[in-house]
């Protein structure tokens, strides 16, 4: 996202207009992620706060962004980005495996990533929500892009004879609203189990998706 003012151009300090502008945009962000994703959240931040902690000016945040919604936006994008680069990782190493062990593989890097930081945690899934319509928009469109992962995903196994071929679409949007839940509570402390325990659960959960009590084993792409 753009901001209002034009940057400066030209060097200065051994850095580049482009690569300072990139400096202070990471300050921000990172700034943003202490105080929206911690304490005292999105809504009670004010620019002024937000810019101390970046040590920017107000001025320069108006350089970046034009308003705190503009980079809670950019940040919860910045926090689907690392996740999402983890899964596709995951997947690529995990060609060839047989689906259990692929499922498992991929979620443990999914949560892995999430809950490695809390903080990412509460812009997904607490922060984000409710703002403005906007926000919603956009955090619904990112839901949409796991949930095509996980059809893509499932229907592959389908053809490789590994699950029932059917339309995941709903199952799937069901299913990730499962793993945001049990993951943001896990992390808040309301759920007694280790990581591991709780990515066991939502693997039992997707394979009883993809493999119900009456499909049985056939060849790719049979029922």
């Amino acid at each position: 996202m753009t901001g209002r003012l034009r940057a400066p151009t030209g060097r200065y300090g051994g850095k580049t207009a482009a690569e300072r502008q990139a400096d202070r945009r990471r300050r921000f962000l990172d700034a943003a992620l202490r105080l929206f994703g911690g304490t005292p959240g999105y809504r009670a931040t004010t620019v002024a706060a937000l810019s101390e902690s970046a040590g920017l000016s107000t001025r320069q945040f108006y350089e970046e962004f034009r308003t705190l919604e503009d980079l809670l936006a950019a940040l919860h994008l910045q926090v689907n980005d690392w996740a999402e680069e983890a899964v596709l990782a995951a997947v690529a190493a995990a060609e060839g495996l047989p689906l259990t062990e692929r499922v498992t593989a991929i979620f443990r890097a999914y949560a892995a990533n999430v809950t490695s930081d809390p903080r990412r945690i509460r812009i997904t899934f607490v922060e984000i929500v409710g703002v403005s319509p906007t926000l919603e928009e956009q955090r619904l469109a990112r839901r949409a892009r796991w949930i095509d992962l996980i059809c893509a995903e499932a229907t592959a196994a389908a053809e490789r004879g590994e699950a029932a071929p059917r339309d995941y679409s709903l199952a799937a949007t069901a299913f990730i609203g499962s793993v945001n839940g049990l993951l943001h509570d896990w992390t808040a402390g309301w759920v007694s189990a280790t990581l591991e325990e709780v990515v066991d659960e939502l693997v039992r959960q997707l394979l009883g998706i993809l493999r119900p009590a009456e499909w049985s084993p056939g060849a790719p792409g049979e029922g």
